[in-house]
């Protein structure tokens, strides 16, 4: 026990002395990943190789340094992501210079309930490890999680993790990495051996034979290549020079030449193409053991630094120009929040990417997003649940601030003689809801407050009231997310509540274009009140939301008035009007009306407006649109049969299948309110064999047969035709 805390101990010395190595030896890197692809295991070793942790964790056993809330080692899957730092020796110079590098870590979430800590995390990151499943490839998660780290333009190392297990394909996982994702992509490591006869890797560049006898070894034995895998790897290499030779002019001319560039040219060329999103090396093998060594060296030798990337740029928030900042400690500070956890000894910790300049525990910073100042109050190093109070943060890292109220996800912060915006954080809407109350009244307060931080924590979880019922609704991305939300409540807030069956998250629009009429006249002793427009609406693109245009001309409604409508037309719309759910891509445009010089008021304007509109929309031939999930099978081939059928009887779209890693994949789009319990069902069907994966996709319009029973059930409007 004495000996464990001296280790552990020494890892947080090891940690404040080590903290100041200079901006290019720097890498702020994430694993991003499909469920169950090994992410967290790829992170244990990856933390036991550098000298982390002194002992490899296992997800089985709930022993993960990075997967330590009690409801993750519970079920055995990431639901947070977890910040970690962590040091590498590089031992020669290659494509960067030999040394000792700062990998700041970030072990996300595979799970699609939890992908707001994917994409919060990818916002913020340098570069990014994609694991992928050696048996499958590519799989609808990894999809997701490629698109989300091409929207923030993040290069990416990919790695074929679990080659040693049954089912392990080496090349048909290349070939859906290219095809699926249209990545550029090539390995720079073999295989020795598939499935249980995997025994090490061969590195492409340096054409080196590297073996293990055991997991647990802590060293790769150089030998001479297998003659069985000579040939194999020699055209692996080729097509590997070819592909990156385009981005180094040395390699591109020895290539053109016929000629072989040595190994510092060809790493120099990848971690070109690397950096500049054009290219993507594959590394492959078993994660738990010591081939991650190569996976660590990858990361350093391709990798960008901060200082690799371009400077950050933003909007002055006083002139509405663009501005950039050098990702240097000299600059002026900014900084951006991407994450807010609550935190019981420490209170509310704001996790900080510090892009340029410094931050110092006591200094004022601006919130331009808000446009407010706050005082950091201290100043911490995360390693996963574990805290180091540090003084100052330089450029490049990633730290968590406490002490600040008002700033919160997506929040730029910077130095306030110098204030500028970064880009935001957007998060998906979520699909679906349930009511949920304390299982006592003096409940009532306690759960308010849990709520209300746990939505601070999570962007992609919403609370509102029902007005009609006084109900409290609570809606997120699945039903996983909201589970352990109110699993969370009682464990770390001490409140029990009670939950009601999960709702799906429909929404109204409109299809045609049609015109109405607000009036709203009362007079009663006193003053009266007197507002009154005329309103056209008119159906949007999917997904462009509430547009409000004013074309009232010659003053018919005072310009003072013209908010108010608005605000009414948009609380109506947002409560719905055909079955109480939001009416989206609506344009609404105010053309004419009358006003009172005595009695008209906001208020009346503001009724007008709600008025108006509700008449508009109901001869706009409503529609009720609902959440459609793709939906990915596994099943043994006996039976696809039936899950095919199943699936049709759930107003499944079924797009076809294909044979991967032993198992029949069945490919399919479905209304996530035909899916509840299906993973109980689906198990019933297959004897415990087959698996799901089901995913947000798009919304579509409600038969209309089923849409009117809805709108019967929430005791609404008849729909409106025409």
């Amino acid at each position: 026990m004495a000996e464990e805390k001296a280790k552990k101990s020494a890892i947080v010395m090891t940690a404040t002395k080590d903290r100041n190595v200079s901006l290019e030896k720097i890498r702020n890197i994430g694993i991003i990943a499909h469920i169950d692809a090994g992410k967290t295991t790829t992170t244990e070793r990856l933390l036991f190789e550098t000298g982390r942790t002194y002992k490899q964790g296992s997800v089985d056993d709930g022993t993960t340094v990075t997967d330590w809330m009690a409801q993750e080692r519970e079920r055995g899957i990431t639901i947070v992501s977890a910040a970690i730092t962590a040091f590498w020796d590089l031992k020669k110079d290659s494509s960067v210079s030999a040394g000792h590098y700062r990998i700041n870590l970030i072990d996300t979430p595979g799970h699609i309930d939890f992908t707001a800590e994917v994409e919060r995390s990818l916002r913020v990151l340098d570069g990014a490890l994609m694991v992928f499943d050696g048996r499958t490839g590519v799989e609808s998660q990894s999809e997701t999680v490629w698109r989300q780290a091409d929207k923030y333009n993040v290069p990416r190392i990919c790695v074929l993790n679990k080659l040693n297990l049954i089912g392990s394909d080496f090349d048909g996982s290349i070939k859906s990495i290219r095809e699926r994702l249209g990545a550029n992509a090539s390995p720079v490591i073999y295989p020795i051996g598939q499935e249980h006869q995997h025994r090490g890797v061969i590195d492409l560049i340096t054409m080196k034979a590297l073996t293990y006898k055991a997991v647990e070894d802590a060293k790769l034995v150089d030998e001479e290549i297998p003659n069985d895998f000579l040939e194999t790897a020699k055209k692996y290499r080729q097509e590997l020079i070819e592909k990156v030779s385009e981005f180094d002019d040395e390699a591109l001319t020895l290539f053109l030449e016929g000629m072989e560039p040595d190994e510092i040219i060809i790493k120099r060329a990848i971690r070109k193409g690397v950096i500049a999103g054009k290219f993507f090396p594959i590394f492959g093998g078993d994660n738990r053991t010591a081939e991650s060594q190569l996976l660590l060296n990858g990361v350093v030798e391709y990798l960008p630094s901060p200082i690799d990337l371009p400077a950050i740029s933003g909007t002055n928030p006083k002139t509405g120009e663009i501005e950039t900042r050098e990702r240097k400690n000299e600059a002026a500070f900014s900084g951006l929040a991407f994450k807010v956890v609550t935190d019981p000894h420490v209170g509310r910790l704001v996790y900080v990417r510090v892009y340029s300049g410094t931050l110092k525990a006591g200094q004022q910073v601006y919130n331009s997003s808000k446009q407010l100042t706050e005082r950091i109050g201290k100043l911490v190093l995360l390693h996963a649940d574990q805290r180091e109070l540090i003084e100052e943060a330089y450029a490049g890292e990633i730290v968590a601030v406490v002490g600040v109220k008002d700033t919160t996800t997506g929040h730029t912060i910077c130095d306030p003689a110098h204030p500028i915006h970064l880009e935001s954080i957007t998060f998906p809407e979520p699909v679906i809801s349930l009511a949920i109350e304390p299982a006592t009244k003096s409940d009532q307060e306690k759960m308010g407050l849990a709520l209300n931080k746990l939505s601070d924590e999570d962007p992609t979880f919403k609370i509102k009231s029902n007005p009609e019922t006084g109900q409290t609704i609570i809606a997120g991305m699945g039903e996983l997310q909201l589970e352990v939300l109110v699993d969370r409540m009682k464990r770390e807030f001490n409140v029990v509540a009670t939950t009601g069956a999960p709702q799906v998250a429909y929404k109204e629009t409109i299809k045609k274009y049609a015109e109405g009429e607000g009036k709203y006249i009362r007079q009663t002793g006193g003053r009266g009140q007197y507002g009154h427009c005329l309103l056209k609406v008119e159906p949007k693109s999917k997904g462009e939301g509430f547009e409000f245009v004013n074309q009232i001309k010659g003053g018919s409604i005072p310009g003072e008035y013209i908010p108010a409508i608005e605000k009414g037309a948009r609380e109506k719309l947002e409560n719905g009007i055909m079955a109480g759910y939001p009416m989206v891509d609506v344009k609404v445009t105010v053309f004419d009306g009358s006003y009172h010089d005595v009695d008209s008021s906001e208020m009346a304007f503001k009724i007008a407006g709600s008025l108006g509109v509700e008449d508009a929309v109901r001869k706009a031939d409503m529609v009720l649109l609902e959440p459609i999930m793709k939906v990915e099978v596994f099943t043994p081939a006996e039976y696809m049969g039936d899950v095919m059928g199943d699936l049709s009887s759930k107003r499944a779209q079924i797009s076809g299948s294909e044979e991967k890693g032993g198992e029949t994949v069945i490919y399919a789009t479905a209304p996530l309110a035909e899916l509840s319990g299906y993973a109980t069902k689906l198990r019933s069907l297959t004897q415990g064999r087959a698996r799901a994966y089901v995913e947000p996709s798009h919304y579509e319009e409600v038969p209309s047969h089923i849409a009117a029973q809805i709108v019967a059930k929430a005791g609404k409007v008849e729909m409106a035709r025409g």
